[in-house]
């Protein structure tokens, strides 16, 4: 005889049915709520840490679910950032005009690849594009010739100090160390009207939920089961007739747009954008997101990447000069505690409330066993 169906039950098969209808309208009411709960200073906070969430997606499709581990997503970050930062320039000139770093190096004429960018849709377009474009060529590049592992990693982080160097040697057309700063436009919109921070904070929430939401179909779809595939049995995928580096470049260049378009939102959210935001060290500090919160499930990088920014945030404030060793020892902790990120615990409280329950479920069980063991008797 089938036990009665409570409601609670019929409520949580409900929501595990409609699981991502759920949590995604739970999101969507989320980030209405914010704006209305923070004070702007914070709330522009929220929106910068959502710019570093995208490139955390982004490596949690690449890493987590490829296992290519990509130390050099700043690269990428700051394509997209440096594509925005050039249009909201162009923006502000006139006619003729060129920025004030060019003109103390004596420029008259904005370069060309300055004039591509000048239109709203080819740069809004392009902060993807360039990003995921140049991926793909280096994934053919390296994947086809069978690189991977360590030596990937170091490739991608040698590849971000080279465009980092690459940006401050081209200090006549990039600003060099100083970058591209005092935006006071997005758009046509003005920067400085509250309204408009808050416009760009949700372009910048609804952004992340959409790379979420395309992560969790990917991870859902065939192309999910051989990128899955790849990372655990190349060699078998290759026997099969499937080519493992194609796939590689795929999700490696999907990574790479997430990120650009991180970097683009970055620009008028924070102000300015500069090689010491894209260097190694912030490429490390993004992939710190990713580990903590975990790189193998959907909203792992996600949350681990606004509590790392968050921690960082704070702890600078209130210990300037040791915020550092601090984050550097709650990295260390969950590598040693929990190597794979936070999200391994998230079947922690079932866990515990069938341990609370088992006690009384098995002696119920027992009971009833006993009873069926006298009757056949």
């Amino acid at each position: 005889m089938n036990a009665p169906t409570t409601s609670s039950g019929v409520a949580g098969a409900f929501i595990s049915k409609y699981r991502a209808w759920f949590g995604t309208a739970v999101t969507i009411v989320l980030i209405f709520l914010m704006p209305a709960v923070l004070s702007t200073y914070s709330l522009g906070l929220l929106a910068k840490y959502l710019c570093y969430a995208m490139v955390a997606v982004g490596i949690g499709l690449a890493w987590g679910q490829g296992g290519m581990l990509t130390l050099g997503q700043g690269m990428f970050f700051g394509l997209g950032a440096y594509v925005m930062a050039i249009h909201l320039k162009l923006e502000e000139l006139g006619p003729g005009e060129v920025p004030d770093f060019m003109a103390q190096y004596g420029i008259t004429q904005l370069p060309g690849f300055w004039e591509l960018f000048r239109n709203p849709v080819i740069a809004a377009i392009s902060v993807a594009v360039v990003p995921g474009v140049i991926a793909a060529i280096l994934g053919i590049l390296v994947f086809g010739r069978g690189v991977r592992g360590a030596y990937f990693a170091i490739l991608s982080q040698a590849l971000v100090a080279a465009f980092s160097v690459l940006l401050i040697g081209q200090s006549k057309t990039t600003g060099g160390a100083n970058g591209l700063s005092d935006f006071s436009g997005f758009f046509g919109y003005d920067l400085t009207d509250p309204a408009n921070k808050t416009m760009i904070y949700f372009i910048c929430a609804f952004l992340t939920l959409g790379m979420v939401l395309i992560v969790r179909w990917i991870r859902g779809s065939f192309m999910g089961e051989l990128i899955i595939g790849v990372r655990d049995q190349e060699n078998r995928m290759k026997f099969l007739g499937y080519n493992p580096a194609s796939i590689k470049v795929f999700a490696f260049s999907l990574a790479a747009m997430f990120a650009g378009i991180g970097g683009a939102m970055f620009v008028p959210v924070v102000g300015i954008i500069s090689p010491s935001d894209i260097g190694v060290t912030p490429s490390i500090l993004m992939l710190a997101g990713v580990v903590i919160g975990g790189r193998t499930t959907l909203l792992g990088p996600v949350i681990g990447t606004l509590l790392v920014r968050f921690a960082e945030t704070q702890l600078s404030d209130a210990y300037p000069s040791a915020w550092t060793y601090i984050e550097g020892l709650m990295f260390i902790l969950v590598i040693a505690f929990a190597p794979m990120g936070l999200g391994q615990f998230k079947g922690v409280w079932p866990w515990l409330v069938e341990k609370i329950k088992g006690g009384s479920v098995g002696a119920t069980a027992a009971g009833a066993a006993g009873q069926a063991k006298a009757v056949e008797a």
